[in-house]
């Protein structure tokens, strides 16, 4: 029988997955000859043997591939047979292109969970267990192809039971890069906040569940850094964490084992489903009250943050601990997660009283990802460990580029080919220590991806920290307008061309006419696109402090509603916020114009509407009074009812104009007469039933939804219905945030048409 070489080339999450070990295993069980190779460039394989054998081979790939893997792209052709003996695993080659992918960091699989907990194997209770189904990949890679060498594990040399496992074919850990066990791998160790060694090893666990039930804060390095870990039912230590670190309402995260997790929260079968994946991210649930969890840990707030243990250094401490942990990421406020030994007790000494640490390096940092299920889908609203940095697909090839994002949220990205690779989450560009993060993770991009940017794209704001950054970037420098950024980032996560409808919603971003935009309609034509309508402006008095403070947006809400209503109704909730002399100042600024600027916000009207309901009147973190205005009207939802607005065409701007003042005016008038979550679910059916207003308007048939408002799970099913009920194609995102973590995918998405 005639015999046939195959070439195949394969790019994707191939690497670091145990799809070496499956070519060979395919290959073999076909009795082909042949090698499998990693490369910089993807996977390469030359299988030999009959036409039909080979067919089948090539069928089976896609079909048969590793679970956690991707397939981006495969192709293949024929040549005449060399004649290869055996089927070989070949050393890998990293002299070609960098295409090959950086993956994140998988979940303890149940293979390696039962080694752990079995008294017999030889990994029992050893917490860096893993395999190529599970464990570090991204936190440990310092350079393509993914190979030891080439990941913090190379100072650890492999004992002969470990080597023995890592060079069989046949065995689940064949080069899995990270395997090691407790003879020749990494290990953890108890220090006090002095950096004094307590204990090592399987003590220093044993020891850690201790102080952990003594209501110690105790700070404990894991995959992607340090997180800040309590009891969680114990309400003192979760009030102690929240001084110390200065955190007063933001929820804490929770860890629990999977069957308390269900006793802590209700779950739906989609929700259980994303809390158990291998990505295992923090799940926004509905909470079950009158549990044994502090209420500290998410106060006033029906919504719990809950994840599994996703390492066997977690498994085995909440099995010992038999109670959940709070355990929120290990940083100040506004800084960078800490990844290094030193640099925690530098940084965290003032708030953790006890260090659990391991001697691996973390090449790359990576909080935990955060995700809630929104129109029975995942939504992600912090991308991160899990998720990042698996690339999008631009849908076409562009220059080299480097997008560096917004300034709050922020993440980066680099264009290689059609693929975008968006970095993980880096937080906001408040402090130094988190824009060196942004210029460390932007060259470690570059460097791993090999990429020479010949443009650099920022957002129009000159302000952002991150603008400033790409100026001293060398490359020809491009700016995207905020708010179209958000539209063409949920264009390529949903690989969708124009023409469409985009509503971007958000807090407040640079507008084309320099002023604050934020509740804005573009049409996307085949030509240039244009802002099509957006919400009527008022003004923010004491600019950036109504964003901390909504009383002061709904008294300029107010003001430009008729500015003598400030006197003729003194008791309204957020006039009471104020005294006299406050005011007086605030009408001040507002009849002078004095750092009072003009917006067109959702996100504010939002917080203004809070403040008017009385729900809230200041914000302890960014977006408080939204999400508590969203929670009041989950408990309204039973009403369909819509207030009035109107839309009007300016002559002067040629956009229209959607005056919201018919909506606030009749709000107003229910306030002390209709309950307030029922008001609050009027207002939120009010912004879906416009957005289908203009939707309709517009002569679009598809609209895209992206924006920090967008996190809202009352608007967004309410928007979805309206607009599929009216026969429209509604996208949202589904692979990064609707917030500013995806603005860097829109920035590179853009140079597709500029």
């Amino acid at each position: 029988m005639t015999t046939q070489r195959l070439r195949i080339h394969i790019q994707g999450a191939v690497q670091g997955v145990g799809f070496r070990p499956f070519i060979w295993r395919l290959a073999t069980g076909l009795q082909l000859t042949g090698w499998v190779r990693n490369t910089s460039n993807g996977l390469f394989i030359e299988a030999e043997g009959p036409p039909q054998q080979l067919e089948r081979f090539l069928e089976a790939i896609p079909i048969e591939k590793p679970s956690i893997s991707r397939i981006h792209s495969l192709k293949h052709h024929r040549l005449d047979a060399v004649g290869y003996a055996d089927f070989k695993i070949a050393a890998s080659n990293g002299q070609l292109d960098r295409t090959a992918w950086m993956l994140p960091d998988i979940a303890t699989c149940e293979e390696c969970l039962a080694e752990v907990f079995d008294p017999a194997n030889r990994r029992y209770l050893y917490p860096f267990t893993n395999c190529t189904h599970c464990g570090p990949r991204f936190t440990i890679i310092e350079s393509l192809p993914y190979d030891r060498a080439n990941t913090t594990m190379k100072m650890f040399d492999m004992c002969p039971a470990c080597r023995s496992e890592y060079s069989d074919p046949a065995n689940r850990r064949f080069h899995a890069q990270p395997n090691g066990c407790p003879t020749c791998g990494p290990h953890v160790e108890l220090w006090n906040a002095a950096g004094h060694l307590l204990e090592s090893t399987h003590a220093a666990i044993e020891k850690t569940a201790e102080l952990v039930r003594q209501g110690w804060i105790i700070a404990i390095k894991g995959l992607g850094g340090f997180h800040l870990v309590v009891d969680a039912t114990n309400g003192d230590a979760v009030d102690r964490l929240r001084r110390k670190k200065n955190r007063d309402e933001k929820p804490f995260a929770l860890m629990a084992g999977r069957a308390a997790a269900a006793t802590y929260c209700q779950l739906s079968p989609a929700e259980a489903a994303l809390l158990n994946a291998p990505e295992s991210p923090i799940l926004l649930v509905q909470s079950v009250r009158n549990n044994d969890v502090a209420e500290a840990v998410a106060p006033n707030n029906p919504l719990l943050g809950v994840m599994l243990p996703y390492t066997p250094l977690h498994h085995i401490l909440l099995r010992m601990l038999g109670r959940p942990i709070v355990a929120t990421s290990g940083n100040l406020a506004d800084e960078t997660i800490c990844t290094d030994n030193s640099e925690a007790l530098a940084r965290l000494g003032a708030i953790a009283d006890y260090f659990l640490v391991h001697n691996r390096s973390i090449s790359h940092h990576v909080d935990d990802s955060i995700v809630r299920l929104i129109a029975d889908r995942p939504v992600i609203l912090r991308r991160a460990r899990g998720y990042a940095p698996l690339p999008i697909s631009l849908g076409k090839t562009i220059e080299p580029a480097i997008a560096v994002g917004g300034h709050l949220k922020n993440a980066a990205a680099v264009a290689q080919g059609e693929q975008a690779f968006l970095c993980q989450h880096i937080g906001d560009l408040e402090t130094e220590s988190s824009i060196t993060t942004l210029q460390r993770t932007v060259a470690d991009f570059s460097a791993v991806y090999d990429i020479k940017p010949k443009r650099i794209i920022h957002d129009a704001h000159p302000d952002y920290a991150s603008t400033r950054y790409a100026q001293s970037l060398p490359g020809d420098k491009i700016s995207v307008q905020h708010h179209l950024a958000h539209i063409y980032s949920c264009m390529a996560d949903n690989e969708v061309e124009p023409p469409l409808l985009g509503v971007a919603w958000d807090g407040l971003g640079y507008g084309d006419d320099g002023s604050l935009w934020g509740g804005e309609f573009f049409l996307l034509e085949k030509a240039a696109p244009r802002r099509f309508a957006h919400l009527r402006t008022f003004p923010l008095p004491g600019g950036d402090k109504a964003i901390r403070q909504p009383f002061r947006t709904a008294t300029g809400l107010l003001y430009e509603m008729d500015a003598q209503m400030l006197e003729r109704h003194p008791s309204l909730p957020p006039l009471q916020q104020l005294s006299r002399s406050e005011l007086k100042t605030i009408v001040t600024l507002l009849q002078k114009g004095i750092n009072a600027p003009r917006t067109s916000s959702a996100g504010r009207l939002f917080d203004a509407v809070a403040s008017l309901l009385d729900i809230r009147h200041l914000n302890a973190y960014e977006g408080q009074a939204a999400m508590q205005l969203e929670f009041s009207a989950w408990e309204g939802e039973t009403t369909h009812e819509v207030y009035p607005y109107d839309i009007t065409f300016s002559t002067v701007t040629k956009y229209s104009v959607v005056d919201w003042q018919p909506m606030i005016a009749a709000l107003l008038s229910d306030l002390n007469r209709v309950d307030k979550a029922v008001i609050a679910a009027r207002f939120h059916n009010t912004l879906a039933d416009i957005i289908l207003a203009l939707a309709q308007k517009s002569g679009m048939d598809r609209v895209a939804l992206s924006g920090g408002t967008f996190q809202n799970k009352y608007l967004v099913e309410k928007t979805i219905g309206k607009l599929a009920a009216a026969g429209f194609k509604v996208y949202t995102h589904q692979q990064v945030p609707p917030n500013d973590g995806g603005i860097a995918l829109g920035q590179l998405a853009a140079l597709r048409y500029y």
